[in-house]
């Protein structure tokens, strides 16, 4: 299954972002640090390449992800030319704080009253953008929940006399080129519901898990055999939950549903969908 969802709402939101790009100097691109490449828009890349503008990656979540591998994302990104990457959990009130100055040294022609520094904050939907927002803002005053493409509209505030702050939808772009990809993103609640089927995005999920943190499975589920594939794992989840059957048969939605609401809230422990290695070994193969 190929998954793909891309909103009418974001259609106008690219074309306004690519107005707005005009008129930055840093782009501020939040992604989840579980799955930074795959949560990177695009589009966000060429719309500032194209302007040649000053990149701030910010790994976001890092609370819920593998530390030794966000570790590794950030000093794959920071390679790159005119970017900077740091790894950040919002839940942490000192982290957010960094972001104005880091975004001032990639910028240093700008901020002052005269040419105040102008930046854009974008990413794919629910990687933490509003949340964000608010606590560089230090008020709320971007709404904020655990489901894709809440903001919808483009939002403009004056941080101070030398400092600009855009916020920007959610976006992703029109076709998801890698299959791969769409898994992790809808793991990462990153598409809305209606574009994929539960139980075949959490065997995807329970894939990585038995290849690479078999351990956390046995202990959140008490599974003592993880010889096992993942189809059979969402079973002996729903035996650990006492899921009630449905049609006399183990309800696998349910038990999907179960598994990626346990990886999303972090009750699994530290977990990464993807590393340099893993990614690049990949495109290899493909």
């Amino acid at each position: 299954m190929s998954i793909q969802w891309f909103p009418g709402h974001m259609v106008a939101a690219q074309k306004k972002a690519a107005e707005t790009m005009e008129f930055t100097d840093v782009v501020i691109e939040v992604l989840d640090a579980r799955a930074p490449v795959a949560s990177q828009n695009p589009m966000v890349k060429a719309l500032g390449a194209a302007r040649q503008r000053a990149h701030l990656k910010i790994l976001n979540k890092s609370d819920l992800a593998d530390p030794k591998v966000t570790d590794q994302w950030v000093q794959y990104f920071n390679k790159l030319p005119k970017t900077k990457a740091i790894a950040i959990s919002c839940k942490k009130a000192n982290e957010p704080k960094k972001i104005l100055s880091l975004c001032m040294a990639l910028a240093p022609h700008r901020g002052t009253p005269l040419k105040p520094l102008r930046m854009m904050i974008m990413g794919v939907p629910n990687v933490g953008k509003s949340t964000l927002m608010n606590a560089i803002l230090n008020k709320r005053i971007a709404k904020v929940g655990d489901e894709p493409a809440i903001t919808k509209q483009q939002q403009r505030h004056q941080i101070n006399d030398h400092m600009i702050l855009v916020d920007t939808p959610g976006m992703m772009w029109p076709k998801i080129d890698q299959e791969h990809d769409g898994y992790l993103l809808a793991i990462n609640n990153s598409i809305g519901k209606n574009a994929y089927f539960e139980d075949e995005v959490a065997e995807k999920l329970g894939d990585i898990l038995l290849k690479d943190y078999p351990l956390l499975i046995a202990s959140r589920y008490k599974i003592e055999n993880l010889k096992i594939d993942a189809s059979t794992l969402l079973d002996e989840i729903a035996k650990n939950k006492k899921l009630p059957l449905k049609n006399l048969n183990i309800d696998r939605e349910r038990a999907g549903g179960a598994l990626l609401n346990d990886y999303r809230q972090g009750l699994l422990g530290s977990i990464s969908l993807e590393s340099p290695s893993s990614r690049f070994l990949k495109n290899k193969q493909t």
